[in-house]
């Protein structure tokens, strides 16, 4: 019996029993003999406050998960922690860990894990991404791997850990790097709707020319979860390289914007990505009837999105560090990869 059916059946008996002896008894002293047994009864039940929480069976199924649960805002007083809609911004030592892990181990879910390799980025950036990933991405948990390559004989080897599973996929390359870019919203619109959005329950969209350099764990997880561009985490929106010309769909008018975010990594639960995605591509899509692309195409319409469409988790730049601002940076989960663009672009 459960510890909240048994308290229950306690309460019911003990009332029970003491009408009986008020209806039954001249005085309280005849029920008197029956108290020490009731208070044993109670007392082996344990209600204390503190305790019923501990009771739970493992592997049973919790409440749903609050931010107020585990985030600790008040541990880096010194850093941005809070969005204006209250939203969480996630640094290192703003979470409580060991919660979160306790909690997500009754509550197992699966994680997907999208990266476009195509091209010269195939050959110089999946191995290490995939490679670090398997080691620091969301360990101990169940991961699904989507790797779109336009060469599946280009796949490299590598042994994945327990609960990792690699599901590749072959896709056409686009002739310009921008519409790879931007037409990703596209393949990844048809694959959450086809297959994802049932085998996951959250979703991470990736760039490949990044590496895993710590943990990245169930913190991260989120409804809709948006990654702040490290450049400009202290810049004012008048600041931000948004879409600026109104003919475009990505347009944001000078003096809106909460943040710039950048399009190398967002995620959530597979139907708000999805929504997010089909947006995205249908901005784009538009934009091409109208002739105008916006200044940093797909990048640009996710900024627009978040903007009409508040994430409900912000990742700080320690989930997304260019080592090339400073190299001083603590705690960096993921690092993009120094490169030189005219090595690895077609055109540039």
């Amino acid at each position: 019996m459960n510890p909240k059916t048994r308290v229950v059946v306690i309460i019911t008996f003990s009332s029970i029993l003491s009408f009986c002896a008020f209806k039954y008894t001249d005085k309280w002293s005849d029920f008197k003999p029956y108290l020490p047994s009731i208070c044993k009864t109670f007392n082996s039940s344990r209600l204390v406050e503190n305790s019923y929480s501990n009771l739970r069976p493992q592997n049973q199924k919790s409440e749903k998960l609050s931010w107020l649960d585990w985030f600790l805002p008040s541990n880096k007083v010194e850093l941005r922690t809070k969005t204006p809609w209250n939203a969480p911004i996630l640094w290192e030592g703003t979470f409580n860990r060991t919660y979160l892990e306790e909690y997500y181990r009754n509550n197992p879910v699966t994680i997907g894990l999208t990266v476009f390799a195509l091209g010269k980025y195939l050959d110089k950036y999946l191995e290490k991404f995939l490679a670090s990933a398997d080691k620091h991405f969301m360990p101990g948990h169940k991961v699904i791997y989507y790797v779109m390559v336009d060469d599946h004989s280009k796949l490299p080897y590598i042994e994945y850990g327990t609960s990792r599973f690699l599901k590749p996929r072959v896709v056409a390359k686009e002739a310009r790097w921008q519409d790879v870019s931007m037409m990703r919203m596209k393949t990844l619109t048809d694959m959450l709707q086809d297959f994802i959005k049932d085998e996951v329950d959250y979703v991470f969209c990736m760039d490949v020319d990044m590496d895993f350099r710590a943990p990245y764990g169930v913190e991260t997880l989120g409804e809709l979860v948006a990654q702040a561009q490290a450049w400009f985490m202290n810049s004012p929106n008048t600041a931000f390289t948004y879409e600026r010309r109104p003919e475009s769909k990505a347009y944001i008018e000078m003096g809106q914007g909460d943040f710039y975010y950048h399009a190398a990594v967002f995620g959530g639960t597979p139907s708000r990505v999805l929504d997010l995605v089909r947006s995205c591509y249908a901005g784009i899509m538009e934009d091409k009837k109208n002739n105008i692309e916006a200044v940093w195409h797909d990048e640009s319409h996710l900024n627009k999105y978040f903007l009409e469409h508040k994430p409900t988790l912000i990742l700080s730049p320690e989930y997304c560090w260019d080592y090339k601002i400073h190299a001083e940076m603590e705690h960096v989960k993921l690092a993009w990869a120094m490169k030189d663009y005219a090595e690895v672009r077609d055109n540039v």
